[in-house]
C-alpha cells in the first residue's frame, strides 16, 4: 500500500483504546503517524465531525502527506457510538481484533 498511510488522531496522554491500538500497530510493526486533538483545534473539530464525540484513536486510511480520509466514510446516525464500527476508511476505539481485520482488510497486514 504505497499510495496510502495511516493515520491516528488521538491524544497526547493515554487512554486504554489507544494502548490497544498501540499495541496492534506495533505487533505487526505498522508505520503510522500521529495527530493529537488536544493540541490541534483543527484536528478536534475533524474528530468531533466524523464521530459526533472526541473519539481517540480514530484511524484513518489517507492519501500519504494528507490527514483525512482518501475516500468517503461511512455515516453515524446522530449520537451512535463510532466505538469499534468499521466506517471503511475510518475505525474509532476499537478491540484489538477489530483493528487487525481492519488493517487487514485495508493491505496494512497479511497472514
Amino acid at each position: 500500500m504505497t499510495n496510502k498511510e495511516l493515520v491516528m488522531y488521538g491524544r497526547s496522554y493515554g487512554c486504554p483504546f489507544m494502548t490497544t491500538a498501540k499495541r496492534v500497530l506495533q505487533k505487526y510493526d505498522v508505520p503510522y503517524r500521529e495527530i493529537h486533538i488536544d493540541k490541534d483545534p483543527i484536528a478536534k473539530e475533524r474528530v468531533l465531525g466524523w464521530t459526533g464525540f472526541l473519539s481517540v484513536p480514530t484511524l484513518i486510511v489517507a492519501n500519504v502527506g494528507e490527514d483525512l480520509p482518501y475516500t468517503d466514510f461511512t455515516p453515524l446516525a446522530k449520537g451512535a457510538s463510532p466505538r469499534g464500527i468499521d466506517r471503511g476508511s475510518m475505525l474509532t476505539e476499537a478491540s484489538s481484533l477489530q483493528v487487525e481485520n481492519w488493517l487487514r482488510k485495508h493491505g496494512f497486514i497479511s497472514d
